[in-house]
């Protein structure tokens, strides 16, 4: 995951944000763990803190779930019965995580190939 921090809001309400947005998107759907503070903070390059409070503030929204020493898990998103996401946005926030356009294009060679 990658984020450009615009300067304009605390930290960890733009990690809350993006967060947010990948939930509503369905990249993050309900049960799906989070990762870990750990991890997503090294992964942004912010102090575990950082995320542990973009955690606390959507955990008071009722977006996620944290379980002491299981992690923290959407509790709330995208059902399938909703609309589909925007593939745009879909795509763009998948390259902001990080995710190479070739990795894209393999997982949906193999997802395609199983049917």
């Amino acid at each position: 995951m990658q984020l450009n921090f615009s300067g304009k809001q605390d930290v960890y309400l733009e990690v809350a944000a993006r967060f947010k947005e990948y939930i509503k998107l369905g990249i993050y759907k309900n049960g799906d763990k989070l990762p870990s503070v750990r991890e997503a903070a090294g992964e942004l390059g912010v102090n575990p803190n950082t995320i542990a409070r973009a955690y606390a503030t959507l955990e008071k929204e009722g977006l996620i779930c944290s379980l002491p020493k299981k992690g923290a898990f959407v509790t709330q998103g995208k059902s399938d019965t909703q609309s589909q996401p925007d593939k745009r946005a879909v795509i763009s926030a998948l390259r902001d995580m990080g995710i190479e356009k070739q990795t894209l294009i393999d997982w949906i060679e193999e997802v395609y190939g199983e049917c």
